[in-house]
């Protein structure tokens, strides 16, 4: 993978087209570069505000690629974008039509659900997009439909995955969050105490109540955190059924090509053993002209014209 630099990065958000592949291909190598997500955010955010209005919200589709997507390598992306993404919304929203905001709120609406980024945040963005409009909030299968329909807008790889495509993402599976034992146990092991509001009664004194606002802080942390890896993981494995789906349709294209070629080639076969047939028949029917005298290998003459009509 290119080493960073601004100049090619800078590079690379020119050539930014509003497809999936376009806006993952990018994205997996910010995430690679992630130890520069400040400068990488600082270069968005100005290349954001020079882009023509058409191309701005291909920008914020390209952030919630990474923010989502890198959270399983850690959190920089993510506290990085922070300060500037309630203004990018606000940029954003401002210099395009109504169908662009209606992409936004489902941006929003999937951080809100997935918890991405703090309430706090979350309200400052919700006003950033709709002001003081009341926002409602939508139910499972809405999400559902305004994935997949973002999914649809993006567009999808216009090659199949190669096998080892797909066995690397199978790979990374294999150490999903949804697997981590170790994190199972601890969110199991939480006392009932950060979990119930009504156990805050028992509280009567400073101490024990700061020691509980640690261990209830402690909770969210470790929840939130496993949330944004599940998120993470949901992700993938979606990502992993369009591969696998994308493959199957390849597979079955390639099957129907191979079994068409297979039935043209035995056709090719039946001709060529009929004509071996016939050939044969043909080659028995036919005279030996090596079982014929060899009249010019011999020392005989054939008589003269003149010998034939002679007299005795």
């Amino acid at each position: 993978m290119s080493a960073f630099s601004e100049a090619a990065l800078e590079k690379k958000l020119s050539e930014l087209s509003n497809s999936q592949q376009s806006v993952q291909t990018l994205s997996l190598w910010l995430i690679h570069h992630r130890k520069h997500s400040r400068p990488i955010v600082t270069v968005w955010e100005r290349e954001l505000r020079k882009a023509k209005p058409n191309r701005k919200l291909t920008f914020l589709y390209l952030a919630n690629d990474v923010i989502q997507n890198s959270k399983r390598k850690g959190p920089e992306f993510t506290k990085d974008f922070a300060p500037v993404i309630v203004e990018a919304f606000k940029h954003v929203s401002s210099e395009t039509d109504e169908s662009c905001k209606k992409h936004l709120g489902r941006v929003l609406s999937i951080w809100e659900e997935r918890s991405v980024y703090e309430n706090d945040v979350l309200e400052q963005l919700k006003h950033a997009l709709y002001g003081d409009k009341k926002t409602r909030k939508r139910t499972y299968e809405q999400i559902k439909v305004d994935e997949n329909e973002n999914c649809s807008s993006l567009g999808s790889p216009s090659e199949p995955p190669q096998t080892l495509d797909l066995v690397r993402a199978l790979q990374d599976l294999e150490n999903a969050a949804s697997g981590d034992a170790a994190v199972h146990q601890r969110i199991a092991s939480l006392p009932v105490e950060v979990q119930e509001v009504s156990l805050l009664e028992k509280i009567t004194d400073k101490e024990s109540g700061e020691r509980l606002s640690k261990m209830v802080e402690d909770a969210c942390m470790l929840l939130a955190d496993y949330n944004g890896r599940l998120a993470a993981e949901i992700d993938d494995r979606k990502q992993l059924t369009r591969m696998l789906a994308d493959f199957l349709r390849c597979q079955k294209e390639a099957l129907a090509e191979k079994e068409h070629k297979l039935e043209e080639y035995k056709r090719k076969l039946a001709r060529v053993s009929l004509v071996r047939k016939e050939l044969r028949a043909r080659i028995q029917s036919l005279p030996d002209l090596s079982r014929l005298p060899n009249v010019t290998g011999s020392h005989m003459h054939l008589p003269f014209a003149g010998d034939i009509y002679s007299e005795d």
